[in-house]
């Protein structure tokens, strides 16, 4: 089975807390990633939007752009409204080759809400899981059309966070909609990794192999603290340095066959938790139980010509 080893910029640049960002060039962040050993990087705010652009600066760097999230909205806005906003960024991501696009749903969250603390995150009834299910099937379907799959991101803090919450949605949605497993935001939403892996591995396209630092989940109010305060507080963390069995999550997903991308994203202070020294902690990690579970992990960054 063959594995790509991808990371997140969030570990360099917080888009929703800029005091927990590294004051680094794009081309540093992709020269520190690939220099621990990761060939794959998702999009941040520090890309370029044209590929013209954004090609040769992959290319120097031998890295992929291995997917990037777009914040969608479609528990409280029309299909043609995202699908007006995210069009420009699947002809971006089919020039550049990217394997999807990751959908996080942000219509109704608190995930970027400092002041609201995750007892209060939104929460669907049956019904609206149903409508919201479908018509996530149904923009799936239409991203496809245009060449390029979705993986649906679920979230702390937004519509589908817990185990439960997934399980409907993924029962209200179709093979339309891939699924993006986080372990990191499932164990943190009380959820087992594994139960979900072995449920819904039909459906997942795309892995983040985000860690927990179980001391600071356990140890929120969750009547009071925010998933950012949990976020500056370092409640994620990369393989190798948090409380999750990544050896148990790999071997699982070797298991029902899964091949692809698997990427780090922790976002943390990077005072506290440099970026490069994360990222060679977490590569180290994965290698060790990527090779125990069988997966022959790729070395080529940058397709060549």
């Amino acid at each position: 089975m063959k594995a790509r080893l991808g990371m997140s910029p969030i570990a360099w640049w917080n888009d929703d807390l800029p005091e927990l960002s590294d004051d680094v060039s794009l081309e540093e962040c992709l020269r520190q990633s690939r220099s621990a050993g990761f060939t794959g990087m998702e999009k941040g705010r520090r890309f370029p939007d044209d590929p013209d652009v954004m090609l040769p600066i992959l290319r120097a760097a031998d890295v992929t752009l291995c997917g990037g999230w777009f914040s969608g909205t479609l528990v409280n806005e029309e299909l043609a409204v995202n699908k007006d906003r995210i069009a420009p960024m699947i002809e971006l991501f089919k020039a550049v080759d990217a394997p999807c696009i990751v959908y996080g749903e942000v219509g109704r969250s608190i995930q970027g809400k400092r002041d609201v603390p995750l007892a209060q995150k939104p929460k669907l009834t049956d019904d609206e899981m149903k409508t919201y299910g479908r018509t996530l099937t149904a923009f799936g379907e239409w991203c496809a059309e245009q060449g390029m799959p979705l993986s649906y991101h679920h979230h702390m803090a937004a519509v589908v966070e817990t185990e439960a919450e997934l399980d409907a949605f993924m029962a209200a949605s179709g093979e339309g909609i891939p699924l993006l497993l986080d372990a990191g935001h499932l164990a943190f939403a009380g959820g087992d990794p594994l139960r979900a892996i072995d449920k819904h591995h039909a459906r997942i396209n795309h892995v983040h192999v985000k860690d927990i630092r179980r001391a600071v989940v356990d140890g929120l109010d969750r009547s009071k603290q925010s998933f950012l305060d949990a976020v500056a507080l370092g409640a994620f963390t990369v393989p190798g340095d948090g409380s999750l069995d990544f050896g148990a999550i790999v071997q699982r997903l070797a298991d029902h066959g899964y091949e692809g991308w698997f990427v780090v994203e922790a976002e943390q202070d990077p005072v506290k938790a440099p970026p490069l020294k994360m990222a060679q902690i977490g590569h180290a990690e994965l290698m060790r139980v990527m090779t125990a579970a069988g997966y022959t992990v790729e070395t080529q960054g940058f397709p060549k010509a």
